[in-house]
């Protein structure tokens, strides 16, 4: 019979990036749609987002989220410069991989004006999650 003290204990910090990751499902999933799916659905989000005349936008708000939940799942780290940077990387590793995939949806082709979306959107999400944590651990330290 083991003791607790020698019982592996699971590393509860990795399910913090659980959100993430139903993300880049999230996305999988939307770039497996062939450009005709994506075009059928165009009308029904215009309802929604008027103006809208393409889903290019989309990489943006797409990769905000993205880069929302890797900056949550990077938790502290997140606060830094290098926790930041990345932030930024990993989603941004991530539209490569999307834009691979898309090579291998009918009527979907690569894009590297996609992946600069996709980049930007991450950077702004890590921005502000890195500003929210210096403004709050600098709340912190401050005496009233």
């Amino acid at each position: 019979m083991q003791n607790s003290t020698s019982r592996r204990t699971f590393n509860w910090k990795w399910v913090r990036f659980i959100p993430a990751v139903i993300w880049m499902t999230v996305i999988f999933i939307s770039s497996s749609r062939s450009g005709g799916e994506l075009n059928s659905w165009l009308p029904w989000v215009q309802q929604w987002i008027p103006g809208l005349s393409s889903f290019d936008p989309m990489h943006y708000v797409s990769y905000f989220i993205l880069g929302l939940a890797v900056a949550y799942g990077l938790g502290r780290l997140s606060g830094t410069w290098p926790g930041a940077l990345l932030t930024v990387a990993i989603c941004t590793l991530y539209g490569v991989t999307d834009e691979w995939h898309q090579s291998y949806v009918p009527m979907r082709t690569p894009d590297a004006l996609d992946l600069q979306h996709d980049a930007i959107g991450a950077a702004a999400a890590s921005l502000i999650f890195l500003v929210v944590l210096k403004h709050r651990r600098s709340r912190n330290y401050t005496i009233s």
